[in-house]
């Protein structure tokens, strides 16, 4: 038998996220973020199940797109930081992909390439969070070069939100205002010209930034982007399940101390069980004494350092766990950004950053 770490990934959890957020853009368009290997869901069997229900896929970078080329995905891809080189420009347009602008570089070099047709572009204000994008000052020049050149088919204006996790904080108004203030000039000019501003934050709590096009990404994987409690996290259905099994028990005395460095260490006789889990298979290795997991379906603890292979936990309050039984170290029944509190991260950086050792199982 193989060792019993597992990723299970539930595919009509991600379908009903996506109707879920397709619900909440109204009559705007969706297209769903699946960079970073879908948030490490697996951008390829994720594509495959969301193709009939979206019209444009968004990725990082070019080789992602071509992966998911090169795996029969025809549905339109975004590259949403844009192209790197002249020489990327010809492979989106032979590969019906579309690019981000947000530079003057990027610019000059769409203007002089020689391409097989034109292509879609999203030129990116920066409102504020000064990452990516251009000036506000600078959208109605950078629109008309582009609007003039042969290689541009369409435009979409679009910025990107620092703080829509945080539904109270001003800063998404006044990027939003900002926005809008931005290409005003230009929408008179081009009125017919579309808009994107939300992420899934701002999708799920801050319904002035649903614009034409939205841009849903973690809510797609059933994890909530939010900063706080909100009533629209009910909805979201968990599609990765991180899960393994108990691979020894024994008994400790008070005063004894588990794993590395002696971290943890028994305040009475308990019972600790050792599960086949740990950082080589994408447990957070900074997860403290306490973290939450389940066995058979029951609340454990995290006791000591995590290993690169394994795992201890006190299951001294839970009757009759056994070599065999159960562990779910996040999924449908503990969140992932619960477990990632407890490591001083958040969900995206765990789902994200899942290796390849453990075995991935598709459902549905």
């Amino acid at each position: 038998m193989s060792r019993p770490t597992t990723i299970t990934v539930d595919l009509q959890a991600i379908k009903a996220n996506c109707s879920f957020a397709q619900s909440l853009a109204g009559n705007a368009k969706v297209m769903a973020v699946i960079k970073a290997d879908a948030y490490g869901h697996g951008a390829i069997s994720v594509a495959h199940a969301l193709a009939s229900q979206v019209e444009l896929f968004a990725v990082s970078c070019l080789e992602e797109a071509l992966t998911l080329r090169s795996h029969g995905i025809n549905t339109p891809i975004l590259l949403l930081e844009g192209c790197f080189s002249q020489q990327e420009l010809v492979a989106v347009a032979n590969n019906d992909l579309q690019v981000v602008i947000h530079n003057h570089q990027q610019l000059t070099q769409l203007m002089q390439a020689s391409l097989c047709g034109p292509i879609s572009i999203w030129l990116k204000i920066d409102s504020g969070m000064h990452r990516l994008g251009i000036s506000g000052n600078d959208c109605m020049a950078f629109y008309q070069q582009l609007i003039q050149g042969a290689n541009v088919k369409d435009i979409v204006l679009m910025t990107h939100l620092a703080c829509a996790d945080q539904p109270q904080n001003v800063m998404t108004d006044r990027q939003i205002t900002y926005f809008k203030h931005s290409i005003e000039k230009t929408l008179q000019l081009y009125p017919h010209t579309k808009q994107s501003i939300a992420n899934s934050a701002a999708l799920m709590a801050s319904p002035e930034g649903r614009a034409d096009w939205d841009r849903p990404g973690i809510m797609l994987y059933g994890i909530s982007p939010l900063a706080q409690s909100h009533f629209n996290e009910a909805s979201l259905v968990p599609a990765m399940t991180f899960s393994s099994k108990v691979i020894a028990i024994r008994r400790v005395d008070s005063g004894e101390a588990v794993g590395y460095g002696n971290t943890w260490v028994a305040a009475q006789p308990s019972v600790i069980a050792t599960v086949a889990a740990g950082y080589g298979d994408g447990y957070p290795r900074g997860a403290r004494n306490g973290t939450p997991v389940l066995v058979n379906g029951q609340r454990a603890q995290l006791a000591g350092n995590v290993s690169m292979d394994m795992i201890s936990l006190d299951v001294t309050r839970i009757d009759g766990v056994n070599i065999g039984d159960d562990v779910e170290l996040w999924g449908k029944k503990l969140p992932v950004n619960e477990v990632a509190k407890w490591a001083n991260t958040t969900g995206y950086e765990l789902v994200t950053r899942m290796p390849t050792r453990a075995r991935r199982i598709y459902h549905n």
